[in-house]
């Protein structure tokens, strides 16, 4: 069965301190789909416009995007993002942003795209990630990714999710902001009693922590690259990929110890994500990539 990804498609353009590129495909959604198909099908509800590149849609298909629930907007203009990176490569700037279609995203699922077994309701607002949670049929895990725009502005209906999903996956700064902490086990555990079941707090380099009422599990860091090329998208393959990896698992239910085990390839195919810019090393990434900087990772980290 095919996992669900909804979210945002867009078209960026990115400055690091090295070099600038134009065109690129963005969104949470891009990000999330195509790592989640590394594990198997994956099925894209998104909106974009007229001018949204083919060469996109044939990469979407090529890696098993299923695009059936990608609204194409008549006479609309794709959400465009562009950004700056400064010198850390951990502090951005956003220097323009246009909504253009994505304001008029109104999700609307196949009765196939209903029963998903596990649904990832990627970051976009929080009225159009419960207007896809209210269209789902009971599916096994919904996790639902968020950002410190929606903390500010829609916290209200970002609180009303939290209540009704399984999984919240969110940075570590923006876990710091919504909890009114300083102290991230702190934040994981309040965050806990607003609802899901498990939280999984990211660190970026540092790793990430996962919060359940049946344990925690922390990784002490993420894989080490000798430079990190464009970080954008690194949160969203991260939430995609665990996304996948689960749906992968089968039909049987899904243990804390899987949950961690997916924490991990979010891992991985985000250090992957970091190493070029937009999708161009997810472009060429095969499982068999995948599958081996698990295991070197796997290494790092026994004792």
């Amino acid at each position: 069965m095919s996992v669900l990804i909804a979210g945002s498609v867009a078209i960026d353009e990115i400055e690091t301190p090295e070099t600038s590129h134009k065109n690129l495909l963005g969104g949470s959604a891009s990000y999330a789909s195509l790592a989640a198909a590394f594990y198997g099908p994956a099925n894209l509800v998104a909106i974009v416009g007229e001018d949204f590149p083919q060469e996109y849609f044939d990469l979407f298909k090529a890696k098993g995007v299923d695009l059936s629930g990608v609204e194409i907007k008549p006479g609309g203009k794709t959400f465009r993002w562009s950004g700056k990176y400064l010198d850390d490569m951990n502090t951005r700037e956003t220097l323009d942003v246009q909504l253009n279609v994505l304001t008029e995203f109104r999700p609307n699922l196949s009765e196939a795209y209903r029963k998903a077994r596990i649904a990832l309701l990627a970051n976009m607002g929080p009225a159009e990630q419960l207007a896809v949670l209210d269209q789902l049929d009971a599916p096994l895990l919904t996790i639902a990714d968020s950002m410190d725009l929606w903390i500010n502005i829609a916290r209200e209906d970002l609180l009303k999710l939290l209540a009704r999903i399984d999984l919240f996956v969110i940075n570590d700064s923006e876990a710091k902001l919504f909890m009114e902490t300083g102290n991230l086990i702190t934040a994981g555990h309040k965050l806990l009693a607003l609802g899901p079941k498990y939280v999984v707090i990211k660190k970026g380099e540092h790793g990430a922590l996962l919060f359940g009422k049946d344990g925690q599990f922390f990784t002490s860091g993420a894989f080490p690259l000798h430079g990190v090329h464009d970080p954008t998208g690194a949160g969203d393959t991260f939430a995609g990929a665990m996304a996948g990896f689960l749906n992968s698992l089968g039909a049987g239910e899904i243990s804390f110890r899987d949950l961690g085990r997916a924490v991990v390839h979010g891992s991985v195919i985000a250090s992957f994500n970091c190493e070029g810019f937009s999708i161009s090393r997810l472009k060429e990434l095969t499982k068999a990539d995948i599958d081996a900087r698990f295991e070197e990772l796997r290494g790092y980290t026994a004792f």
